[in-house]
Parts: C-alpha cells; structure tokens; sequence
C-alpha cells in the first residue's frame, strides 16, 4: 500500500523557525466527518487514489483489513486473518497462523445473470456490472457502501468484522434492489480448507476453512434486500459440522463495543476528543485474546498476539484497565502481572522482557530494556487505581521484587542502569535512560503509597520515599542538561540531540525543567505533522512519546498549549488520512495501529487533562485543568478506586473550579478550589 508519510518540518510550519520558536499547526483537511450515532463516514470525492488499513480483534481472532480506490474509482480489498492460538514451531512471538485473501478469493456474485465486477483484478466481460464505491463507515464494524449498474440496480454494503470469541472473522453482503422492478441477485457456494505443515503445527493439524453462509439465487422484491456471508475461520476438527451464524456474531460484536462505550464517557464541548476518546476504548479493549495462558492483551499489528510485553500490557494499558472497569480488560491486566512474577528469582536476573506464544516461550532479545522499572510502575498504579486489596496483595512481591532489580543496578552517580531502552537499540539510549529513571521514580513514589496500606513495615515505606528523593536528585545532576538551548535533559549520559522521551519526568511529577522541556518538545526540532520526531532532525516517530507528551503538559499545568496539540493530534488520527486510532510508528511498521498506543491515549484525560493520581483505593488527588473556553468537563462511568462514579468539573469565577463526584446517582463530595489547585477525593 501507500506509504503514509510525513511532511517535512520546514513545511510544516511554513518556513525555517528557529529552534526556540514553537511550530505553527496549520489547518487540516478531513477525510472522514462524525456521524450522528459516533461513527465516522469517508465519503468518496475527487481526492483519489487513497489508501488505508485497520485492524478489528475478538478474542480468537483479528481482521486486518486494506482498502483502497484508485483515481478512476475501482476499489481493492485486501484482509489478512490472524489467528493468535493456532501456532506452529518453533515457538516464537510471530508462530501464530495468519492467511491472506483478496477478492479474487472471493465466490462470484451475480444481478440478474450479469457478473458482478468486486475489484480490479477480476476479468470482466462486457456485460459484467460495475462496483462502485459510494462511502465507507467505522466504528466497530467497517462498512462499505456501494452502488451497481447504470442505471443502478442495486444499493451493496458490505460489513466487516471479527467474532467476539470465535475463531472466526466474517464479511457479509447486503443487497438492496433499487429499482421498481424484481431483481435476481446470486452468490456462489464456497467451501476451501487450507492445511497447516502437521509436522510443525503445534498441538494439531490446523486448517484455515473459507465458506459461504446463504449461497444461492433469490429474486428480490423493489425496495427488499438478501443478504449472504463469506467466513475466514480456523479449526482443528474440519469435519466437524458447522453452525455458523453471521448475524449473532455482529449482534455480539455491536454489544460488546456498546458495553465499552457504557463505561468511561468522556463528555467535553469538543466532539473529535470525545469521539476520539470513544475509538482509543474501543482498539485498546478489543486486542485482547484468549489464550491456554489465561487473557492476554496484545498489540496486534500483524505481528504481535497471545503475548505479552513489559512495555506495552504492564506499563501502558494496564493503568487504563484500571479506570475502564472492563472485566475482560482487568482479568489480562491480572494475569499479565502474574505471568511477569513467575520469572523473579533469588539471583535478580532480569525478568523477559515479553512472554510469547501464549506463555510457553520468552523474548529477551534485546537485554534489560529498563523491563522491572517499566512492571514496577504500571502494576503499582493499577493496584492502587483498581481499588482491590487482594489484588494489590497478589501484585506486591512483584512490585517489591523489580524495586529492588532497580536498587540494584543504580550506578555510581545513583541512577539506573540498562542495557536498552523499549525502543530496544533502534535509538541510542547509552547505560543509563531518562525513561527508565522516570519510570522507577514513579514506582518508587507508588510503592510507598501502597505499602502503607497493605500494612507494610515502616521502615520499607520510609526507604521507597527516600530513595525517591534521592533519585529525584540524581536525576537533575545526571540528565539535566541544556540540549540545542534548551534547558532540558539530555536522554543518556552523552546524548546532545533532542528526543522524544525527554516528556517522561513531566509524566511523574517532576517539573524542575517544564518550561525548557515544553518549549523543546513544540519546537520545529521536535514536533512533525505527526507529533514528536524520536531524535530531532530524524522522520522517525512513534505516538507513544507522543501520548506521554501530552499527558505530561496538562500535568504540568500548560493546559491551553497542550490543548491545541492534542486537538490536532486527534483531528489526524480519527479523520485524517491513516485512521481512526493512534497508531504505533513510521516508518517501521507503516503506522500500524498497535492496541496499547489508544490506552495511551486515554490516559491523557484520566491523568492528564483530569489530573487523577491514585492515592489509595478509594481516594486520588486531582489537578483538574480546564481549558480556558470551556464551562466543564466531565468523565462519567469511571469504574476505579474500588466503585463506579461520575466526575466533573465546572468554572466557578474567574480563577475557581467547582470539583464533583457523583456515586450510584447521588452527589457525594463538591470541592472548590482555585484553579491549577489539586483537591484529595475519597470516594
């Protein structure tokens, strides 16, 4: 497909600032527009060709698919089907089965005994019928809306999407007769079985099975439709006789994304972040896969299912889990963090930093990329964020076990040592990484909040605090740095070029160099049409940082600058031109939209633009930071801190806000406080 690139930076703010200055976000043309009911609609026009993908999952399966129109309007339709728990060997991170079909691959459709044309490659005849696409919709399931025959005959949708739990994906045909006459439309039978290598397939034989459900002729009345189904599936008993039902499975897949957008509602006078918002639910919630090894979330992207990384699910969905309150979401979290804890040991060798095919293999290609810091962080915040004390039981020697891998491996000058970072040497990160440090100092703060309500000992909680400060304090002298005039921190000991990842300390409370370190992150050295560049002056970027940035300038109070880049942020991602989830990185992977990314995403509102740093089960600060031309601003349905609740914040004069927390209906707690102020909520 098209490569989606990025314009260059002197392009982007119109000509070659210097480096203090910030970028100018130019103006963005949408492809796609919101929908009354959330989705949103492409609706074709001049601006062609245009390409893209999208990823949807269920828990046995995941549906890739690339769709594309060329500049004379013929349409192609690619789909691989990835099935994450039929394996072959060795084990790997990419062992499972994934096949790929086109529509050549697909049984021939027919109005009235006249061939219909569904793509490019398919020869036709002169009297074969045109496919047209009109517009195409998202939300859950993808929708493709096409026209056929001059005059047209018939209104098709075609629909898109994964079973829930199944190992099966489907494509399902609508035809609709348009004309005042009856119209014949037929589809032809298809049953093909693909056999996997018995000698490496793991477990059994697996086959790939591609069938049709309705296949036959039906003559359809003027304004009646028919509808037939094509389904991808895989199985390991082919003879077994099939029951497949289309319409249940969509009717799952819809109720399932429901349930989603039921919990979490972002509610704020601006439509693309809500909607956004919804989208990030949706692609971080999905990817979440059944395995022999119990729920496993996992990035997807064609590349990575029934597995788990230290990054990704421990780090930066799991916190998110937290405050869904999806019981699917929670149990992966759960078991992510026990997997990681079946590998601490006496000698304090570091833990993998992935568990692969579906646990029965690990990867640790590239060293200690900073993994204990990275397991410490994100399962001490959701432990306190989830609000259960027996969760947190389960997950403390796993906290206390990586606190004290990281105690160990600080080096002379008291910061953390590591052979990597998590972009695993793509990027020089030297011996010892800002994100690492940061990530560890966040533990460390964490830790010693959780400790005192598990009723650990003293002396434990006092020496996390300490060894908090002291790293707070080591930080500045090692990291702290002026890079191209910026009062900054340089990312590794002799790093003298901006990166992304200088965000992080932001992210954790530590604003000792917020102005510098803003100023460096929305300058032209920095920030792309796409967000931050990985190094200054280099293409690459990964949304990752991105998402961090953000969530870290609302902490830090600059509410109005982070403001208006999130708001393009979301603008491009959900009705640009690769959409409509954040998305992993460019160039490798070609902006695949990697699930834990969207997590990222709404955490810059639980922790970012709401300010909730979890306290205790049931109590959190809140920096809440209203945007100066909003009235209020509300998440609703948060399921966190051991119940369900409603928060909101309204403008209450000039320079106060009006904080309120609504629990089971009723108005439990209003706080007042001046604007930029934290408030402590117990719930």
């Amino acid at each position: 497909m098209r490569l989606l690139t990025v314009v260059s930076f002197c392009f982007f703010v119109g000509f070659c600032a210097p480096a203090s200055a910030q970028v100018k976000l130019l103006p963005q043309q949408d492809r796609w527009t919101i929908q009354p009911d959330g989705s949103i609609n492409w609706k074709l026009d001049k601006r062609l060709p245009h390409t893209d993908h999208i990823e949807m999952s269920g828990e046995k399966v995941s549906m890739w698919v690339e769709y594309g129109v060329d500049s004379v309007g013929k349409s192609t339709i690619n789909r691989t089907i990835v099935f994450p728990t039929f394996r072959m060997l060795p084990d790997g991170t990419r062992t499972h089965i994934s096949y790929s079909f086109t529509d050549n691959d697909l049984p021939r459709f027919y109005i009235n005994n006249r061939l219909l044309k569904t793509n490019l490659a398919k020869s036709g005849k002169s009297g074969d019928l045109s496919y047209k696409i009109t517009d195409i919709t998202q939300k859950s399931v993808m929708t493709v809306n096409a026209e056929s025959g001059t005059p047209v005959l018939a209104h098709i949708q075609r629909k898109f999407y994964p079973s829930v739990n199944e190992p099966m994906a489907f494509e399902k045909f609508v035809f609709t007769n348009v004309t005042d006459k009856d119209v014949t439309f037929a589809m032809e039978y298809l049953r093909k079985e693909i056999r996997t290598d018995s000698v490496r397939s793991k477990g059994k034989q697996h086959s790939i099975v591609t069938g049709t459900v309705g296949a036959g002729s039906k003559v359809v009345a003027p304004g009646k439709s028919v509808t037939f189904t094509v389904y991808y599936m895989a199985t390991d008993n082919p003879s077994q006789s099939l029951n497949i039902k289309p319409e249940a499975e969509e009717t799952a897949r819809m109720k399932r994304v429901a349930g989603l957008m039921d919990r979490l509602q972002l509610v704020t006078p601006d439509k693309i972040l809500n909607t956004t918002f919804d989208f990030a639910k949706i692609r971080a919630t999905e990817s979440i896969y059944k395995t022999k090894g119990g729920y496993m979330h996992g990035p997807g992207g064609l590349a990575y299912y029934a597995a788990i990384w230290a990054n990704d699910q421990a780090e930066y969905v799991n916190p998110f889990f937290a405050f869904l309150g999806d019981k699917v979401g929670n149990q992966s979290a759960m078991n992510a963090y026990r997997w990681f804890a079946k590998y601490m040991n006496p000698d304090y060798k570091p833990i993998p930093s992935s568990i692969v095919a579906e646990g029965d293999a690990v990867w640790k290609g590239a060293g200690d990329r900073g993994d204990q810091a990275m397991i410490a962080y994100g399962a001490s915040r959701y432990a306190l964020t989830y609000g259960n004390i027996d969760s947190a039981k389960v997950l403390w020697p796993l906290i206390e076990w990586c606190l004290e891998y990281s105690h160990r491996k600080l080096n002379a000058d008291g910061v953390v040592n590591s052979d990597a970072d998590e972009l695993e040497n793509r990027f020089p990160a030297g011996k010892a990484n800002l994100s690492t440090n940061s990530l560890y100092y966040d533990a460390l703060r964490s830790a010693a909040l959780l400790g005192r309500l598990l009723n650990k000992p003293a002396s434990q909680t006092t020496t996390y605090t300490k060894q908090a400060d002291d790293l707070k304090a080591n930080m500045e002298k090692y990291f702290g740095a002026n890079v191209e005039g910026f009062d900054t921190y340089k990312y590794y000991e002799t790093n003298t070029t901006l990166r992304a990842w200088i965000c992080m300390p932001l992210t954790v409370g530590i604003f000792d160099r917020k102005k510098g370190t803003i100023d460096a992150l929305f300058s032209p050295r920095l920030w792309t049409a796409d967000g931050l560049a990985t190094e200054a002056g280099k293409i690459t970027f990964w949304d990752r940082s991105t998402l961090y940035a953000l969530r870290g300038v609302f902490a830090a109070g600059e509410t109005e600058k982070a403001m208006d880049f999130l708001k393009y942020y979301s603008q491009r991602r959900l009705l640009g031109e690769h959409v409509p989830y954040a998305v992993e990185a460019y160039p490798e992977g070609n902006q695949r939209h990697l699930s834990a990314e969207s997590g990222l995403y709404c955490r810059i509102y639980t922790e970012g633009l709401f300010g909730m740093r979890p306290t205790g089960f049931n109590a959190f600060d809140c920096t809440p930071r209203l945007p100066k031309d909003w009235k209020e601003m509300a998440l609703n349905k948060i399921n966190a801190f051991g119940g369900e609740f409603d928060l909101s914040i309204q403008r209450a004069g000039s320079n106060q806000l009006k904080v309120t927390v609504n629990q089971a209906g009723k108005k439990i707690k209003t706080y007042l406080i001046k604007d930029g102020a934290t408030c402590k909520v117990v719930l």
